[in-house]
């Protein structure tokens, strides 16, 4: 494949990364690109063809045991030549040794599967405007106080965190829940916290993510209040099957699907608290 070679995303990289993941219906946040380059700074890959750019892949490192692929895109122009797949190997390499997770669109999971990937859960992307508490998605907030994610010690949050995600990702979840423009709110309850949601701005709807409750009730209130601060109100919520409560809470606040992934693991899924997962953080990094 004359002229073709892998290097590491720039920061205009990351820019164009994310019109790419625009242009194929993920709508990915305004801001996501500078939380993803503190998780790994050396994990997302671009090919170019002659110097131009026209494949790219997150391979993303947790700890010592745990990856996450992500942004696996070739260019529509350039598909069935062979870029992807490099780009897909490289990306592959770099998480050698260690379980690996991705959130795969409908179309890609039987290849994934040929890789090795196997079915933990599908996430379902629910969108809309949230009803008002009172109708019919649950009125109470479930008896917690919220308040700014950054009002509490960050070592809380990330040990709450920690709970729903294999490895921890200190560096990404400060960036995470304190870019300009996204609002991360804790639900607390004498002391404890038992709820945590960020939505940030994007092309489309307002994604939440992550979104984390001890109680449904929480959970509904959580997105009542993140749509507060969204534009129009429009937000969106990959929401996971594992936890059959948080489909309840999306249809109940009158969200509609729109998107589905699978989550996809090489080996076992982690044991993560799925009773309390009611959105994943983001379908590049998990």
């Amino acid at each position: 494949m004359t002229g073709f070679e892998i290097t590491g995303a720039s920061a205009a990289d990351m820019e164009l990364l994310r019109t790419w993941a625009d242009a194929e219906g993920w709508n990915p946040g305004d801001g996501d690109r500078f939380a993803f380059a503190v998780a790994d700074p050396e994990g997302f890959l671009v090919g170019r063809r002659d110097g131009d750019p026209v494949a790219c892949i997150s391979a993303v490192r947790y700890g010592t045991g745990f990856g996450f692929i992500g942004f696996y895109i070739a260019r529509p122009d350039v598909r069935g030549q062979g870029y992807g797949i490099r780009l897909w190997q490289a990306g592959m390499d770099r998480l050698k040794g260690r379980l690996v997770g991705l959130d795969g669109v409908v179309e890609q999971q039987d290849n994934y599967r040929k890789s090795g990937f196997r079915s933990a859960w599908t996430n379902m992307r629910y969108e809309g405007a949230p009803r008002p508490a009172g109708t019919g998605a649950g009125g109470a907030d479930g008896g917690v106080e919220f308040v700014d994610a950054a009002s509490l010690p960050f070592a809380r949050l990330a040990a709450y965190d920690r709970r729903f995600f294999p490895e921890s990702r200190d560096a990404f979840l400060a960036a995470w829940t304190s870019l300009p423009g996204r609002t991360a709110l804790a639900a607390v309850r004498d002391g404890r916290i038992e709820g945590l949601g960020v939505v940030r701005p994007c092309s489309g709807a307002s994604r939440i993510g992550p979104l984390y409750a001890a109680a449904p009730e929480v959970a509904a209130a959580l997105v009542r209040r993140l749509a507060g601060h969204a534009p129009g109100g429009e937000v969106a919520v990959d929401v996971p099957d594992a936890n059959p409560a948080a489909a309840a809470v999306a249809t109940g606040l009158g969200l509609t699907p729109s998107f589905e992934t699978a989550r996809m693991y090489t080996g076992p899924a982690p044991d993560v608290e799925l009773s309390g997962l009611y959105g994943v953080t983001s379908l590049e990094l998990g």
